[in-house]
């Protein structure tokens, strides 16, 4: 856009820096196998303090942030066991 003065270099090395939202889902009293598998399925990640935990009969009683929280893809959730 040379009659704006826009660098198009610059133009281009913005928009690759654009991060896809996502609104968080609720796992709320899922076990924190179920709560990986729907976190996975909207591009999170799972948070655990301490990973040696048994995943399939440990169930969530927390999670940071709150459901329906937008976030950036690939952010963690914090979940409290």
């Amino acid at each position: 856009m040379p009659y704006l003065e826009v660098n198009k270099e610059v133009l281009e090395d913005d928009e690759e820096e654009v991060v896809n939202q996502v609104q968080v889902p609720d796992v709320m009293g899922k076990t924190l196998e179920e709560a990986k598998q729907i976190l996975k399925e909207n591009n999170l990640e799972i948070y655990l303090e301490n990973e040696e935990v048994d995943m399939e009969n440990t169930y969530v009683k927390n999670q940071i942030p709150s459901l329906g929280i937008t976030v950036n893809e690939q952010s963690k959730v914090i979940i409290e066991y």
